[in-house]
């Protein structure tokens, strides 16, 4: 059985817990928020052996709560009100609290494990099918030219129709869920594609994530790897932002890295209050049923509990894809999570399988990216960044400008020699670009609108925070003290990050009031 592919995302760092973050869930996620602890310190006593009967109204309820999860987070269909859930959900709990036996893994209220220890790492574990990058395409000849391969490689004649499968390239962190004979087993992130971290507690969190797929959806495969992508929507991670800027904690660059961050915590009960969500793109090892073509395999998958993304489209040739493409870029800022870009399958399962993968990707498969956003503003000051290694770079100050989603004020001019290639001074309008998770930068000058007596911007001889004399190499300014306080704090901040010590919470605010007590 040909599978229907994994995509490249990663990246992020560790997040902090938000305190106003509970009312996001709202009552539901409130119940998925208690923590499943095993009961210590007491003498063993025998369990109660459950009457048929309680063993019955469980597993009813079990199935009752994950239907009901699914209209509610996936579908946004609720057919009961959120009191009557609650019902339901204590009813079950209390069996369980009486029969511990009747605790299955499925159960919603085992949705919240108990912490890792402090300084424990996640493991690995291969993934059944490797989750392939996807090559990027970023004009219309370039993905013309993907159909026009695609029909060499099947020796189609040029004007033979190649169907595909359309859908956002939601800009999230992909993950990997495991079910053997319905149950959720195991929860990867993509790591290098072979392998990743095993995160099943965290990825358990996830109201959208059935913890068993749906039997009503149909035939139940013995075995299925559901691949996804786990997102923070535009609205949850604004108000993320917002908490955080209560707090010492260094603000999130963006929604993708807030969900990296939330997906490496090693408590589960940190990662349910964030909110993230689960939406299903595709499927790797699949054993017990088979499909012939992407789009009929996505509608399972939506039936046996998943949310896919109500924007995916079959379209009838490569030129479809296209004006898809240009749908979705105009659509963006109002679709509700982060996307950059759209993907597109060779329906066909079949075609899929003869046209196989190369070293790195599918053949089968692109990712047509949107342009990079860009947004005009002007410059109001120019000053000079110290790095941890005493880099000196220049910064446009800028008057606030949105640029997808976010309001930027402060642009990179990268060093001396863009700098001077570019001629930014103050007072210029220039245009500023954001791509991705890149730090805004300016790349032109409207040099038409620039004021009488703009000056060019010089690179400071000393250093603007110490007063050190600085050093150019190539061209890059450094300063020369390895005590400047703007050193020391960069490297106060860059050690306190996931990826070296990963210190909690020690964001530029808290080192700056360190700083400013002489510690």
């Amino acid at each position: 059985m040909p599978s229907a592919a994994g995509r490249e995302e990663s990246g992020g760092r560790v997040g902090v817990e938000s305190p106003g973050s509970r009312e996001r869930r709202g009552r539901r996620g409130e119940q998925a928020a208690e923590r499943v602890s095993p009961p210590g310190g007491r003498e063993a006593v025998k369990p109660k052996e459950p009457p048929r009967e309680a063993a019955s109204r469980a597993a009813e309820l079990r199935r009752i709560l994950a239907r009901h999860d699914h209209l509610y987070y996936n579908l946004g269909a609720p057919e009961i009100s959120d009191a009557e859930y609650d019902r339901l959900f204590r009813e079950l709990k209390a069996l369980e609290e009486k029969y511990p036996s009747l605790r299955t893994p499925d159960s919603p209220t085992q949705r919240v494990g108990a912490p890792l220890e402090k300084g424990a790492g996640f493991p690995t574990a291969r993934h059944r099918v490797p989750m392939l990058s996807i090559e990027s395409l970023f004009g219309e000849g370039e993905v013309r030219e993907f159909d026009a391969r695609i029909k060499r490689f099947l020796s189609l004649p040029p004007d033979t129709p190649v169907e595909y499968t359309a859908e956002p390239k939601y800009d999230g962190v992909s993950a990997n869920l495991v079910y053997e004979n319905g149950l959720l087993v195991q929860g990867l992130t993509r790591g290098d594609g072979v392998q990743g971290e095993v995160i099943t507690a965290n990825l358990k969190t996830i109201r959208s994530i059935p913890l068993r797929l749906l039997e009503e959806g149909g035939p139940v495969p013995s075995l299925v790897e559901i691949r996804g992508e786990v997102l923070l929507s535009k609205e949850n991670f604004r108000k993320l932002q917002e908490e955080t800027e209560t707090t010492t904690a260094t603000p999130f660059r963006n929604a993708r890295n807030a969900v990296a961050g939330t997906l490496k915590r090693l408590d589960p009960a940190e990662v349910a209050e964030r909110g993230l969500e689960f939406i299903s793109w595709g499927v790797g090892a699949l054993e017990g049923v088979s499909f012939e073509t992407y789009w009929d395999l996505i509608h399972q998958v939506r039936k046996w509990g998943f949310r896919i993304s109500p924007q995916v489209r079959k379209c009838s040739s490569i030129e479809e894809v296209i004006s898809y493409h240009h749908e979705m870029e105009a659509a963006r800022e109002e679709l509700p999570y982060e996307m950059d870009g759209i993907v597109a399958k060779v329906n066909s399962l079949e075609l899929q399988a003869r046209l196989g993968r190369t070293a790195r990707s599918p053949r089968w498969l692109l990712a047509y990216k949107f342009p990079p956003r860009r947004a005009r503003s002007r410059v109001k000051d120019i000053v000079v960044q110290v790095g941890r290694v005493g880099t000196l770079t220049p910064v446009a100050i800028l008057e606030p400008v949105d640029l997808g989603g976010a309001t930027v004020q402060r642009a990179t001019l990268h060093n001396e020699e863009i700098l001077r290639e570019r001629d930014v001074r103050v007072g210029d309008t220039v245009i500023v670009e954001r791509a991705g998770d890149v730090i805004p930068a300016v790349v032109e000058v409207v040099k038409s609108e620039r004021p009488k007596g703009a000056r060019p911007f010089k690179m400071p001889e000393r250093c603007p925070v110490c007063g050190a004399e600085t050093l150019k190499e190539g061209a890059f300014y450094f300063c020369t003290n390895i005590s400047c306080p703007a050193q020391i704090r960069a490297r106060i901040l860059h050690m306190a990050q996931r990826r070296a010590l990963d210190i909690d919470r020690l964001g530029p605010k808290y080192v700056d009031q360190l700083m400013e007590a002489g510690l």
